[in-house]
This record gives C-alpha cells, sequence and structure tokens, in this order.
C-alpha cells in the first residue's frame, strides 16, 4: 500500500537529502542551529511566546530550500504561520515535525 507520512511504523525511515559537495562545510553547522531552534521553540511554546515562533519560522522558510532542506523551507512556513495566528496546535504539530525530520534526514553530498 501507499505510505503515509504519519504511520507510525514509517518513524524511523532516513530522509535522504542530496546536497552539493560546497555545502559541505556549512551544512552541519546548519543542521545543529535547527537543533538549537527546537530548544527555543519548546521553550516559546510553553511560554505562549508566539512571536519568538513566528520569527524561527520564517527564519527557516527563507534558509532552508537554499541549503537544499526544502521541508524545512515547509515546516518553517507552518510554523511562522501558527505564530502569527497564535495558532497552539500549529505550533505543537511544527515542533514534532521538526524533531521528526531532524532526526530523520540524511545528508548525502553530491558533486
Amino acid at each position: 500500500g501507499k505510505k503515509r507520512m504519519n504511520d507510525i511504523k514509517d518513524a524511523g525511515e532516513e530522509i535522504v537529502v542530496a546536497i552539493d559537495e560546497d555545502l559541505e562545510d556549512i551544512v552541519p553547522g546548519y543542521l545543529e542551529n535547527r537543533a538549537g531552534d527546537l530548544s527555543a521553540l519548546k521553550i516559546a511554546i510553553e511560554t505562549s511566546d508566539y512571536e519568538t515562533v513566528r520569527v524561527i519560522g520564517h527564519t527557516m522558510k527563507g534558509t532552508g530550500g537554499g541549503y537544499g532542506f526544502d521541508e524545512l523551507t515547509n515546516i518553517g512556513a507552518r510554523l511562522e504561520a501558527a505564530g502569527k495566528s497564535k495558532d497552539r496546535v500549529g505550533m505543537e504539530k511544527g515542533l514534532f515535525d521538526l524533531s521528526g525530520y531532524l532526526s530523520r534526514v540524511k545528508v548525502v553530498y553530491v558533486r
């Protein structure tokens, strides 16, 4: 059958992203910073700091695709929108999606 993103049994599958080898020096740091965003987002959501969620989402939306992580652009856009509209469920979903993505993404550098 067709795989759905929300199937629990698929949760461990790697998401392979091919990235230009010219970016090899900066991509690990970029992903580390997104892991830092996770912590900041958790705190922001707990304290109802919607503006921080919006800003983190906006930045991620703007940078993700440039590094080759289109899914981070999508997650960022959803976080930005949720922060803007003070949508707590949307923010928590964005946090969950970001966490899952970061734990599963595997970068392959290509020439």
